[in-house]
Protein backbone atom coordinates (compact mmCIF):
# COMPACT_ATOMS: atom_id res chain seq x y z
CA UNK A 1 0.00 0.00 0.00
CA UNK A 2 1.72 3.16 -1.15
CA UNK A 3 0.37 6.22 1.76
CA UNK A 4 0.65 10.09 1.48
CA UNK A 5 3.41 10.91 4.00
CA UNK A 6 1.92 14.29 4.79
CA UNK A 7 -1.04 12.59 6.76
CA UNK A 8 1.25 11.19 9.21
CA UNK A 9 1.93 13.10 11.71
CA UNK A 10 4.77 11.97 14.37
CA UNK A 11 1.85 12.01 17.42
CA UNK A 12 0.12 9.39 15.88
CA UNK A 13 -3.05 10.97 15.16
CA UNK A 14 -3.49 9.74 11.97
CA UNK A 15 -4.44 13.04 9.72
CA UNK A 16 -6.05 10.84 6.90
CA UNK A 17 -9.13 10.57 9.44
CA UNK A 18 -9.16 14.47 11.04
CA UNK A 19 -11.82 15.97 11.19
CA UNK A 20 -10.25 19.48 9.93
CA UNK A 21 -8.66 17.24 6.87
CA UNK A 22 -12.28 16.17 6.12
CA UNK A 23 -13.78 19.23 5.87
CA UNK A 24 -10.97 19.99 3.81
CA UNK A 25 -10.86 18.01 1.27
CA UNK A 26 -14.83 17.90 1.11
CA UNK A 27 -15.03 21.65 0.90
CA UNK A 28 -17.85 21.19 2.63
CA UNK A 29 -19.24 24.99 4.37
CA UNK A 30 -21.75 23.18 6.50
CA UNK A 31 -19.48 21.05 7.87
CA UNK A 32 -16.94 23.80 9.08
CA UNK A 33 -19.41 25.49 10.57
CA UNK A 34 -20.20 22.49 12.53
CA UNK A 35 -16.51 22.03 13.44
CA UNK A 36 -16.07 25.72 14.32
CA UNK A 37 -17.11 25.84 17.62
CA UNK A 38 -15.61 22.71 18.76
CA UNK A 39 -12.31 23.86 18.06
CA UNK A 40 -12.95 27.98 18.95
CA UNK A 41 -12.18 29.18 15.58
CA UNK A 42 -14.39 30.64 12.35
CA UNK A 43 -15.52 28.39 9.83
CA UNK A 44 -12.83 29.57 7.30
CA UNK A 45 -9.84 29.00 9.80
CA UNK A 46 -10.37 25.18 9.38
CA UNK A 47 -8.21 24.17 6.63
CA UNK A 48 -5.34 21.66 6.55
CA UNK A 49 -3.76 19.38 4.04
CA UNK A 50 -2.09 17.03 6.72
CA UNK A 51 0.36 18.06 9.41
CA UNK A 52 3.32 17.17 7.29
CA UNK A 53 2.25 18.97 4.11
CA UNK A 54 4.43 22.56 4.21
CA UNK A 55 3.79 24.86 6.99
CA UNK A 56 1.34 27.02 4.96
CA UNK A 57 -0.74 24.47 4.64
CA UNK A 58 -1.12 22.71 8.20
CA UNK A 59 -3.78 23.89 10.54
CA UNK A 60 -2.92 26.45 13.17
CA UNK A 61 -2.97 24.82 15.99
CA UNK A 62 -0.66 21.93 14.63
CA UNK A 63 1.49 24.37 12.83
CA UNK A 64 3.08 24.78 16.53
CA UNK A 65 2.47 21.84 17.44
CA UNK A 66 5.09 20.53 20.74
CA UNK A 67 5.39 17.04 19.72
CA UNK A 68 6.07 17.83 15.55
CA UNK A 69 9.27 19.97 17.34
CA UNK A 70 10.04 17.82 19.55
CA UNK A 71 10.52 14.72 16.86
CA UNK A 72 11.91 16.91 14.25
CA UNK A 73 14.72 17.94 16.68
CA UNK A 74 15.55 14.91 17.82
CA UNK A 75 15.59 13.40 13.94
CA UNK A 76 12.66 11.08 14.44
CA UNK A 77 9.94 11.17 12.14
CA UNK A 78 7.31 9.85 15.18
CA UNK A 79 7.26 9.26 18.83
CA UNK A 80 6.81 5.92 17.83
CA UNK A 81 11.30 5.74 17.38
CA UNK A 82 11.26 7.24 20.35
CA UNK A 83 12.21 5.27 23.50
CA UNK A 84 10.52 8.40 26.08
CA UNK A 85 7.28 7.63 24.94
CA UNK A 86 4.89 8.37 26.79
CA UNK A 87 6.47 11.83 27.81
CA UNK A 88 4.88 15.14 29.51
CA UNK A 89 4.25 15.95 25.82
CA UNK A 90 1.99 13.06 25.53
CA UNK A 91 0.88 12.75 29.21
CA UNK A 92 -0.22 16.73 28.95
CA UNK A 93 -2.29 16.29 25.77
CA UNK A 94 -4.83 18.80 25.89
CA UNK A 95 -7.43 17.15 24.36
CA UNK A 96 -8.70 13.74 26.04
CA UNK A 97 -9.58 12.15 23.00
CA UNK A 98 -6.27 12.74 21.15
CA UNK A 99 -4.55 11.70 24.35
CA UNK A 100 -6.19 7.97 23.79
CA UNK A 101 -5.61 7.75 20.28
CA UNK A 102 -2.29 8.82 20.99
CA UNK A 103 -1.57 6.07 23.19
CA UNK A 104 -3.21 3.13 21.18
CA UNK A 105 -1.76 4.58 18.09
CA UNK A 106 1.88 4.87 18.95
CA UNK A 107 2.83 1.26 20.53
CA UNK A 108 0.74 -0.37 17.48
CA UNK A 109 2.89 2.07 14.87
CA UNK A 110 5.66 0.85 16.61
CA UNK A 111 5.27 -2.92 16.60
CA UNK A 112 3.73 -3.01 12.66
CA UNK A 113 5.81 -0.18 11.30
CA UNK A 114 4.26 2.55 9.34
CA UNK A 115 2.71 1.34 6.15
CA UNK A 116 0.84 -1.37 8.11
CA UNK A 117 -0.08 1.29 10.33
CA UNK A 118 -1.77 3.36 7.98
CA UNK A 119 -3.63 0.51 6.92
CA UNK A 120 -4.95 0.06 10.20
CA UNK A 121 -6.01 3.28 10.68
CA UNK A 122 -7.56 3.68 7.34
CA UNK A 123 -9.75 0.50 8.00
CA UNK A 124 -10.36 1.53 11.55
CA UNK A 125 -12.14 4.96 10.29
CA UNK A 126 -14.91 3.30 7.99
CA UNK A 127 -18.82 2.39 9.39
CA UNK A 128 -18.72 -1.06 10.37
CA UNK A 129 -22.41 -0.88 8.69
CA UNK A 130 -22.21 0.52 5.24
CA UNK A 131 -18.29 0.85 5.26
CA UNK A 132 -18.31 4.85 5.09
CA UNK A 133 -15.10 6.68 5.79
CA UNK A 134 -15.32 8.37 9.52
CA UNK A 135 -13.36 10.68 10.76
CA UNK A 136 -11.81 10.88 14.28
CA UNK A 137 -14.36 11.78 16.99
CA UNK A 138 -17.61 11.06 15.03
CA UNK A 139 -20.07 9.75 17.25
CA UNK A 140 -22.87 8.78 14.20
CA UNK A 141 -22.22 7.56 10.19
CA UNK A 142 -22.77 10.48 7.80
CA UNK A 143 -23.98 8.16 5.20
CA UNK A 144 -26.23 5.41 7.12
CA UNK A 145 -26.51 7.19 10.12
CA UNK A 146 -25.69 4.70 12.64
CA UNK A 147 -23.67 5.36 15.71
CA UNK A 148 -20.18 4.41 15.76
CA UNK A 149 -17.54 4.02 18.51
CA UNK A 150 -14.26 4.29 16.57
CA UNK A 151 -11.40 6.48 18.76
Amino acid sequence: MEYDSTLVPPCGLYCGVCAIRVATISDSDKFRERLAPIYGVKPEDLHCEGCMAPIEKVWMYCQACPIKSCTGDRGYKGCHQCDDFPCKLIEDFPIPVGKKVIMRAIPRWREVGTEAWVAEEEERYKCPECGAPLFRGAKRCHACKEPVDVD
